[in-house]
């Protein structure tokens, strides 16, 4: 049976030292809650945040179990309706879901929704455990599609119009943000890649993914890239946002300066998540065609 430990953003900060030192999973008794604002309202409480840790069995890796954090916001109320939007954020090759602790994301998801600046919502971020190898080579993408995201679900209150989907992540988890925001467009409302490069393996298809998105359903894409980052991965960003704009398909791409580091990251995770909750609020304004940025 799945297994969640809730855990308050002191905790996390005190025993998060890495994905291997979490203490022993329990199902901690949870407390009375206010019921959640409406979308786009100002938090009406001081509370921070939460994080779970989730475990739920699989049969597409070797461990037999896929692994996550959760990021429940200030105020969470487990039977919130219609729900809240779902943001999934996948970590980097040789970290863990704790990159985004690292990153602080929790205290900077508090402070944004806190501020009024973003509606209250929900992150999902998935393990995906070494080798690092790419689709279709990897039990991770199946292992997140049938298990994961059915059991998660089912047990949080999240809407379930993919306008309030989105899924991201930093440079490998880049790669799996585009490979599942393309391949599964009826369910990912947009899509962030930060320090992008591309499956190799999906290289080939991206024409004919994009082609096969009807154009009142693209998804809004963000993305973004240090100029002093790796040169593969620098290229495999330019290629793909040349092909965005040569098929005409609206998207953000952001040139910073920088490398491909945490320093990087952490310098725009606020940033991204900016951006991801800007669809999420009642008077979200329209994406433009294209929109270049090139500090």
């Amino acid at each position: 049976m799945a297994t969640t430990l809730s855990l308050n953003l002191l905790l996390v900060g005190a025993l998060l030292l890495g994905w291997g030192h979490l203490p022993g999973r329990i199902t901690a008794p949870a407390a009375p809650r206010p019921a959640a604002f409406h979308l786009g309202a100002p938090a009406s409480c001081a509370e921070s945040g939460s994080v779970d840790e989730v475990a739920v069995p699989t049969t597409y890796l070797a461990d037999g179990e896929i692994r996550a954090l959760v990021y429940l916001p200030p105020c969470y109320d487990p039977q919130a309706r219609p729900g809240y939007p779902l943001l999934v954020l996948i970590h980097g090759q040789g970290y863990t879901p704790q990159q985004w602790l690292d990153l602080d994301l929790p205290g900077r998801a508090d402070a944004l929704i806190q501020r009024g600046e973003a509606p209250p919502f929900v992150v999902l971020m998935p393990y995906d455990p070494p080798p690092a190898m790419r689709p279709p080579h990897t039990g991770f993408d199946e292992a997140f599609l049938n298990d994961l995201l059915p059991w998660f679900t089912q047990r949080y209150p999240v809407r379930a119009e993919r306008e309030y989907w989105a899924v991201g992540g930093i440079s490998r988890g880049a790669a799996w943000a585009i490979h599942f925001g393309l391949q599964g467009w009826d369910r990912f409302g947009a899509l962030g890649g930060h320090s992008p490069p591309v499956f190799w393996s999906d290289s080939p298809h991206l024409r004919a993914w994009l082609t096969s998105i009807p154009e009142a359903a693209w998804p809004r894409i963000y993305l973004d890239i240090g100029d002093a980052d790796r040169q593969d991965i620098l290229g495999a960003a330019r290629d793909f946002e040349s092909l965005l704009t040569e098929m005409g398909i609206p998207h953000e791409w952001h040139l910073n300066v920088g490398r491909h580091e945490q320093a990087y990251w952490d310098a725009h995770l606020e940033d991204y998540l900016r951006w991801y909750a800007a669809a999420w609020s009642p008077a979200a304004p329209e994406a433009s065609p294209t929109q270049e940025d090139s500090r």
